[in-house]
This record gives structure tokens, C-alpha cells and sequence, in this order.
């Protein structure tokens, strides 16, 4: 199993937080996620003009993952520049319980602040998968 280096992992995401296209709101977000293959892929939020064409860092990371093929991923870190920790959104809440369930999340600002969370704490009692096969039987 990998062991996760969290601090590379935050390295990740502040990095991928510089390259965050945020012209509209100017709040950079990045994210990183380490797979079971050991690979990092990194993240940073995307805006449009077109508000809801906007996409969030943690779901270009978790979304470049699985487009490598990476299907295990084990820790997420999403940074902010903001006073506390920034929480996910509700989309990215959904996404990761459905591609990342049971990876660590680790939240966390510039000032070195970290809250280390899970999917299912973000996202109680959320929509999945196994709902779909229940309304299919």
C-alpha cells in the first residue's frame, strides 16, 4: 500500500492553486489527489464566463486521475487562501463520494491551517451508487 506524504501532497496543491484560471471570482483554489499507484495528479479550479461552465479544483484532479486510468484514490488536498479552511462545494462532495470514497481529505489554508475530513463525513447520507442499484431490482 502507498503511504501517503502529506506533505507533498499539500505541495501539490498550493502549486496547483498558482495555476488556477479564476478571473471572475479571483478565489484560486488547488487540489491534488495521490493514487494507490503512487501518482499524484493536481488540480486547480477553472472559471467560465458562463458561471455554470466553472470547475472546481478538486474535481479537475479527481477527474485526471480517472482519465489516467487511476481508479484508487487514497488522499485529496485542497488548498484556499482564506482565513479557515475552505470546505468542498456540494458537487465536489458528490463526486468524490462516488470516485474517491474512501480517501482522506485533507483541507487546508496558506497560513498552514489543516483539517483532515473523509468524504462521508462531508457528505452524510448522500446519493450513490448503491441507490441506483436498489431502484433497479
Amino acid at each position: 500500500m502507498t503511504l501517503v506524504d502529506y506533505e507533498a501532497l499539500a505541495t501539490a496543491a498550493q502549486n496547483a492553486r498558482n495555476l488556477a484560471y479564476a478571473p471572475y471570482s479571483r478565489f484560486q483554489v488547488g487540489a491534488a489527489v495521490l493514487t494507490a499507484s503512487g501518482k499524484i495528479f493536481c488540480g486547480g479550479n477553472i472559471e467560465n464566463a458562463a458561471y455554470p461552465l466553472t470547475m472546481c479544483a478538486e474535481r479537475v484532479a479527481i477527474y485526471s486521475a480517472y482519465a489516467a486510468g487511476e481508479r484508487e484514490i487514497l488522499a485529496l488536498a485542497v488548498v484556499t487562501a482564506t482565513d479557515d479552511v475552505a470546505s468542498p462545494c456540494g458537487a465536489c462532495r458528490q463526486v468524490m463520494i462516488e470516485l474517491a470514497p474512501q480517501c482522506e481529505v485533507l483541507l487546508l489554508n496558506l497560513q498552514g491551517d489543516e483539517r483532515r475530513t473523509s468524504p462521508h463525513e462531508l457528505l452524510p447520507h448522500s446519493f450513490g451508487p448503491s441507490q441506483l442499484d436498489e431502484a433497479n431490482r
